[in-house]
């Protein structure tokens, strides 16, 4: 029984340097994860042990270090919960945690194995190949514009209608007949004038004269040309009123607006159109500032794409927001949609400073497809040459009951068996998967000092039971010389 014992102990023991042997030589495989043997004695009906057997080689599922690659289709599970799911081209499906994946002809992301990474479709639930897109992206028409400015409270005010003047007219007679005299007056001084129309200075009254105006009657001294009191309103109106004439906008008249501020929009064929903000500060109504904005586009003014934005005295905008924008697109060989644009400018200001205008706007012309990056949720997104951003796909991240359970297979990947029991499969982030790291990849979990260490330990033991044979064969050689 001896020699039994110590040839259990050897074999053990060179299964041992076997699985230490093989975690080494993986010390640079990525995503590989280390194993050990667990050892259990053999008892037969008897009190002395008949040795011992390896029970199993278990592997340690922990995680390795994550480090950066750069490669754009390279990921790493930066967490202990989750496998990589992958498709061979025989459709069976594996699991791994070498996150170094490539595009191959087929535009596919593969392993160096060519297995499929495995995701969900922008809200699916069925599991799919992932793939790298391929073709432009679809140009997105502009919808929408937000704006916030700060218009310059300070600015003049551009009139908006004609104030024309009043010419009041009152009849006075100095006792040869009646005569109307005109003016202007702001209630103090007055103009004289000839005409109903105020355009020829003078024709006063005499100064010195006392006048009798119509009913009601009423005497009337001049002196200097001034009354001696207020001139009855029976002859007509005597509000003074300044003139003032109207400037209409024209994008062609700096004089008929404030600032101006361009941008470009979209339509749904991808085509760019500048859009010119006119801003033009308008005359106060109601104790609030009014600020009238023009929108031309492609040079073509349409007094339909005009807005109104109020301001209170504290500067903050009361109305006007949304605004509107719309036109129809021409000039090119292909008719696109017509575009409608809301304008918006919440959280805009009228306060005493310079101008300062952000916007943004959602449209954009079509492009190509140029990189690939991965969000820690797992998302693909795809990067074009015009600066979109699209979401191709969801990873898919697969854990076990007991991980234990699964079956290696080489190359990376691990298969599923009944005692790892069904995947649990979701999106990394949820359900307590990990969440991913791209262009990066974990590393290997081998601990080389530990290695080196056991790989001692077990050549002791392998020693120490080839040394129980050598004294077995001892013993029986004495016994057979024996007399």
């Amino acid at each position: 029984m001896g020699f039994g014992q110590g040839l259990s102990g050897l074999n053990a023991a060179s299964q041992n340097l076997d699985v230490i042997g093989n975690n080494i030589a993986n010390s640079g495989t990525v995503g590989f994860k280390s194993g050990s043997a667990t050892f259990a004695d053999v008892y037969a009906s008897s009190r002395v042990g008949l040795g011992v057997q390896v029970a199993s080689i278990n592997q340690r599922f922990t995680t390795g270090i994550v480090s950066t690659s750069g490669n754009q289709f390279d990921m790493a599970i930066d967490g202990a919960k989750g496998l990589f799911v992958v498709t061979q081209p025989n459709g069976a499906t594996l699991y791994t945690r070498n996150g170094q994946f490539l595009a191959d002809k087929d535009h596919k992301i593969v392993n160096a194995q060519g297995q499929q990474l495995m995701g969900y479709a922008p809200g699916g639930t069925n599991l799919i190949g992932m793939t790298v897109p391929v073709g432009n992206i679809a140009p997105q028409a502009t919808s929408t514009i937000t704006n916030k400015v700060n218009l310059d409270a300070n600015a003049d005010v551009v009139p908006g209608t004609n104030v024309a003047r009043v010419v009041g007219v009152v009849n006075l007679d100095d006792g040869t007949g009646s005569v109307p005299f005109y003016y202007e007056t702001n209630g103090s001084t007055y103009t004289w004038f000839t005409d109903p129309a105020g355009t020829t200075p003078g024709g006063a009254p005499a100064n010195g004269t006392t006048y009798t105006t119509g009913a009601p009657a009423s005497n009337i001294t001049f002196t200097g040309g001034v009354p001696d009191s207020a001139i009855p309103t029976t002859g007509g109106n005597v509000a003074y009123v300044a003139p003032v004439t109207a400037v209409p906008f024209a994008m062609t008249n700096s004089d008929s607006f404030s600032k101006m501020v361009p941008l470009t929009v979209y339509d749904s064929l991808g085509n760019e159109h500048r859009v010119e903000q006119y801003y033009t500060k308008r005359e106060p109504a109601g104790g609030n500032s009014v600020w009238e904005v023009n929108y031309v586009v492609d040079g073509n003014y349409d007094p339909a794409n005009t807005a109104i934005l109020t301001f209170d005295p504290s500067g903050r905008l009361l109305s006007g927001s949304p605004a509107a924008i719309n036109f129809t697109p021409g000039g090119g060989t292909s008719p696109a949609d017509p575009v409608s644009i809301q304008v918006a400018y919440d959280g805009s200001t009228q306060f005493g400073g310079s101008y300062s205008q952000d916007f943004v706007q959602n449209g954009y012309a079509t492009g190509e497809y140029a990189s690939m990056s991965i969000g820690s949720n797992g998302e693909l997104i795809a990067n074009y040459t015009n600066g979109a951003k699209q979401t191709m796909g969801m990873i898919a991240l697969a854990d076990f009951a007991n991980l234990q359970g699964l079956q290696p297979v080489g190359g990376n990947a691990w298969a599923e068996t009944a005692n790892s029991g069904q995947p649990i499969v979701g999106t990394p982030g949820s359900n307590g998967l990990a969440t991913i790291k791209g262009q990066a990849v974990e590393e290997s979990n081998v601990d080389m000092s530990q290695e080196l260490v056991n790989m001692i330990i077990a050549q002791r033991t392998y020693q120490a039971n080839a040394q129980t044979i050598k004294t077995q064969d001892q013993v029986l050689q004495t016994l057979i010389t024996m007399r």
